[in-house]
């Protein structure tokens, strides 16, 4: 077993490990859930949407509409970035 270590700041706040965050496959703007067992241990786990539906309103709005083309570009650069991000 792994452990990693972290300090809650005065406001509650924990930073997550570089190690954590990788092998929850977690980053910036991400969602985690803290769930507490029958035995009272904590894990952490990544929220994941079950469906389009429930991530209505989650990104806010475009100013105006994008063609498929443009959207996948999008998704094209932001793996790339995160896929560069995670090389350093």
């Amino acid at each position: 077993m792994r452990e990693a270590v972290s300090t809650i700041t005065s406001k509650g706040q924990v930073t997550l490990p570089i190690a954590i965050r990788r092998h929850l496959g977690v980053g910036e703007r991400d969602r985690i859930a803290f769930v507490v067992g029958e035995d009272g241990a904590v894990t952490v786990r990544p929220i994941k949407y079950p469906t389009v539906a429930s991530l209505q309103g989650i990104a806010g709005s475009l100013p105006h509409p994008l063609s498929w083309e443009e959207m996948r570009d999008l998704a094209y650069e932001e793996r790339l970035t995160r896929k560069l991000g995670s090389d350093r």
